[in-house]
């Protein structure tokens, strides 16, 4: 029988080197696997901390919210959530831009490339609010704000800014686009605009007030027919004569 060949110090190292290269190569190869996972974790981030801000935000107010909750939940340290967001006010403005402030730049766009009724606008315009605002947790902003915006006046004006006035030129500009088209009589704009919104307002608070507990003895009601409700009020409040007219004659 042959005997195996002697295995001498430099067929040794060979061996070692080998294994050393191929361990290499194969970490080299998890890192890469690696890298767009965690590329992916970090673009993720921004994200994660306005989901957490707007839950705890809507939960707790602003006032008693702390950044290190925000962090804890979003699963990053303190110091990652400044990265981001270097205080608790940037980090609560960041979340009424991407929940509200982006909506109502969505909505201006929607506005000037319709090309039917201004009567169906003003329904998509308020079913597309209570889809993405009222019946979700972004409802609870508007709370926030009227319960606790007093005490701080920089997000007060910020709010004004970003909300309250491109909100009101919205709904202007679609009852002036009526008016102009002859669909609706002459109202002061403003006045108009401000009482299209209030009830939209008030579904948002009741869902996160009285609506939220278990109360007993108060009228219930659906917010979806509350809302077409109050669309039905306000488009034939707002035609002219010669379009309701048009419209009881179909």
């Amino acid at each position: 029988m042959r005997s195996a060949p002697p295995v001498t110090a430099h067929g040794s190292a060979s061996s070692a080197a080998a294994t050393a290269a191929t361990a290499k190569t194969a970490a080299t190869a998890a890192r890469a696997e690696e890298a767009p996972t965690r590329q992916r974790r970090k673009e993720a981030r921004p994200q994660e901390l306005l989901d957490a801000a707007l839950e705890l935000f809507v939960e707790k107010g602003f006032a008693a919210t702390r950044a290190e909750e925000v962090a804890q939940r979003a699963g990053v340290s303190k110091g990652t959530l400044y990265l981001y967001y270097p205080s608790k006010e940037e980090l609560f403005k960041a979340v009424v831009r991407q929940n509200l402030g982006s909506l109502i730049a969505e909505g201006k766009e929607a506005v000037a490339q319709f090309q039917g009724a201004s009567g169906e606008l003003l329904v998509k315009l308020m079913h597309t609010w209570w889809e993405r605002v009222g019946r979700t947790r972004a409802a609870g902003i508007h709370k926030i704000i009227l319960a606790e915006v007093r005490n701080f006046p920089e997000l007060a004006q910020f709010y004004a800014d970003e909300v309250i006035v491109p909100a009101d030129e919205l709904f202007c500009a679609v009852v002036q686009r009526g008016i102009t088209r002859g669909e609706f009589r002459e109202l002061p704009l403003h006045e108009t605009a401000q009482a299209l919104m209030a009830p939209m307002i008030f579904l948002a608070l009741h869902q996160h007030s009285v609506g939220a507990c278990p109360v007993q003895g108060c009228a219930t009601f659906d917010p979806e027919s509350m809302l077409r409700t109050h669309l039905d009020l306000v488009l034939h409040g707002l035609a002219t004569r010669q379009a309701a007219a048009a419209e009881a004659a179909e």
